[in-house]
C-alpha cells in the first residue's frame, strides 16, 4: 500500500550519520523498486546487509509443466494433499504462466531458516491458521481469512502458532497491488473502493535482534534457490521509515459491491499485478432486480483463464465442489452455472459463498502435480441429469 509508515529508531534526516549506543554506525539500506523512481523504504541494520560468510546453490525451482494438458474445464482436488514441509518448501505449484504461480501449502514442520523471493511478490492467503509473519520490517500477527502483500526482497519467515495450516501461494513476478482504479492521483483508496486503509494492517512491533551466530536467508532469484549465511541475525533493523513494506488484509473486510442484477467479477477484484488480478468473492446480499437470475451467466473470458479456489460455504453456480477446491476455466471455451442452479437460484435473497478467484491474461498451465489431482469428469458436469 502506497502510503508512509515508520517505525523503531531513525535519523531525522536520511543519508546521514546514525549511530549505535557504542559510537559505530548503523549500516543504511535503501530498499526501492523501479530503480530509484518507484515506493522504497530506508532500513537501518545493525549490520551491513552485503556481509555475508557463506553461500551455496540449493535447487532449480521453475515450476516443470505437464505434457498432455488439451483445452478443457478442470477441477483441482486440493483435499488429498498431505502436510509436508515447511512454510516454503512445502509448497506446492499447481498451475503457472510467465507472470504467477499458483499453488497450496500445508505445513507439517516449522521454518530453521529465512526466506527471500528476489524474483517477484508473493500473496499468501491464509485459509486455515493462526501464527506471525516475521519480517525484516517487523511481525504481522495473521489469522484465517487474512491475505499477506510480501513485497520481493523482503526476509521473512512464518512461524505458526496452530498445528494445522492451509495457505493458498501465488507468487508474481510483479508488484502487487491494490486495483488503480480504487485509487486517487495521490495513492489514496477512494470512497467506492470496496476496502480502505483503516482495515490494512502493518508491522506494528519490530524485534530487534543483535545476535551472533550461523544464520540461513535462502534466496529465490531467477528462478532458482540459493543459501546465503550470515554471522548474525537477519533480523537485525533498528528502524525503517518509507513505503515499501509488507501488510495484511482480511477478507472479512472486504465490503462486496451489489446491484439489481448480476455484478460481473471486477466488482469483486481485490488485487492486481502484471497480467492477472485478483478477486474476494464474499458473503453477500443478492441482485434484488424481481426477475434477476443470482447465479452468474454464460461467459466466455475470450483473453483470459478463471482460476477459482474454494474457501467455505455453498457456491450455488457450481455442484460437487468442496472447500479447497480450484476450479479453472481457460480461455477458448465459455462456462457458466451447472444444470439447475439458475432455476435454484431465482428468489435467494442472500449467498454465503466465499472464494478467491485469480484472471490471468496469459494461459495457465498444470504442473505434474496439479494434473495428478485434475478430476476428468468435471468437463462433464454440465450435461444434464438422466
Amino acid at each position: 500500500m502506497a502510503r508512509y509508515h515508520t517505525l523503531g529508531q531513525i535519523p531525522r534526516k536520511r543519508h546521514t550519520q546514525f549511530r549505535k549506543p557504542d559510537g559505530t554506525l548503523y549500516s543504511e539500506q535503501v530498499f526501492g523498486e523501479e530503480g530509484f523512481s518507484g515506493l522504497q523504504s530506508i532500513l537501518y541494520h545493525a549490520h551491513p546487509p552485503t556481509q555475508v560468510g557463506e553461500y551455496e546453490f540449493l535447487k532449480d525451482v521453475r515450476p516443470q509443466a505437464h505434457d498432455d494438458e488439451g483445452l478443457r474445464h478442470r477441477h483441482i482436488t486440493t483435499q488429498s494433499l498431505k502436510p509436508s514441509g515447511d512454510p516454503v518448501n512445502g509448497r506446492v505449484t499447481l498451475l503457472f504462466n510467465e507472470d504467477v504461480s499458483i499453488g497450496i501449502c500445508l505445513p507439517s514442520e516449522p521454518m530453521n531458516y529465512f526466506y527471500k523471493n528476489a524474483d517477484g511478490d508473493d500473496l499468501l492467503f491464509v485459509h486455515e491458521g493462526k501464527g506471525a509473519l516475521e519480517t525484516m520490517f517487523g511481525t504481522i500477527p495473521y489469522t484465517e481469512g487474512d491475505y499477506l502483500v510480501i513485497p520481493r526482497g523482503t526476509i521473512y519467515r512464518i512461524v505458526a502458532s496452530t498445528p494445522e495450516t492451509r495457505m493458498l501461494v501465488v507468487e508474481a513476478r510483479s508488484t502487487i497491488e491494490s486495483p488503480k482504479r480504487y485509487r486517487n492521483q495521490y495513492g489514496q483508496l477512494l470512497e467506492h473502493s470496496p476496502y480502505c486503509e483503516r482495515d490494512i494492517r502493518v508491522p506494528a512491533e519490530l524485534a530487534y535482534h543483535d545476535e551472533a551466530g550461523k544464520y540461513e536467508v535462502r534466496i529465490k532469484a531467477r528462478g532458482k534457490l540459493n543459501a546465503y549465511y550470515y554471522d548474525f541475525h537477519p533480523l537485525d533493523v533498528v528502524g525503517w521509515d518509507g513505503y515499501l513494506y509488507p501488510w495484511a488484509f482480511n477478507i472479512g473486510d472486504f465490503e462486496p459491491i451489489t446491484g439489481s442484477l448480476h455484478q460481473p467479477p471486477p466488482t469483486h477484484q481485490t488485487f492486481q499485478g502484471n497480467n492477472f488480478v485478483v478477486c474476494s468473492f464474499v458473503p453477500r446480499m443478492l441482485d434484488y432486480h424481481p426477475d434477476a437470475i443470482p447465479v452468474p451467466y454464460n461467459h466466455s473470458n475470450l483473453d483470459s483463464d478463471e482460476l477459482m479456489y474454494y474457501v467455505n460455504g455453498n457456491y450455488a453456480a457450481r455442484k460437487g465442489i468442496e472447500k479447497g477446491s480450484m476450479t479453472l476455466h481457460p480461455s477458448g471455451i465459455p462456462h457458466g452455472p451447472q444444470p439447475g442452479t439458475v432455476e435454484a437460484s431465482i428468489g435467494a435473497k442472500r449467498t454465503e459463498e466465499m472464494a478467491v478467484m485469480l484472471d490471468t491474461f496469459r494461459p495457465l498451465r498444470l504442473t505434474k502435480e496439479g494434473a495428478r489431482l485434475d478430476d476428468k469428469s468435471y468437463p462433464f458436469s454440465w450435461r444434464p441429469k438422466p
